[in-house]
């Protein structure tokens, strides 16, 4: 990058564009889909968002990492408190995400809809 990697707000921001799934470039290497993030006045660093599909994939990957397991493996309470938290993270917007969260879950489509349709019944009842 122009600017040393370890700026301040460089680092700062590192955390957020990992959890994201996104890349940080040199501002001067930015595409016109990449945000460039100034301080001071001056750009920074800017980032590469990930493509949605790639995001549900780095999402994946991430609940994986958190619980320590593949997430097939995870009880029928777990999966489902997953499947809410990727319901949050508009998982099921993205084109194949279904098919794409119960390959992860080792789950069929059914369940995850039927997951789905517990919570916004379980809401609709509230």
């Amino acid at each position: 990058m122009t600017e040393p990697a370890d700026h301040p707000f460089v680092q700062a921001v590192k955390p957020l564009v990992d959890a994201m799934g996104g890349q940080m470039v040199a501002p001067d290497q930015a595409r016109g889909d990449d945000v460039v993030l100034a301080w001071e006045g001056e750009d920074r660093v800017a980032v590469r968002l990930p493509h949605l599909s790639d995001s549900l994939d780095h999402i994946l990957a991430e609940l994986q990492r958190r619980h320590g397991m593949p997430l097939s493996e995870l009880d029928r309470k777990t999966k489902q408190s997953v499947v809410r938290i990727l319901e949050t993270r508009g998982a099921f917007s993205v084109r194949h995400g279904v098919e794409t969260v119960a390959g992860a879950l080792g789950v069929s489509r059914f369940t995850v809809y039927n997951y789905l349709n517990r919570e916004n019944a379980a809401k609709d009842a509230d």
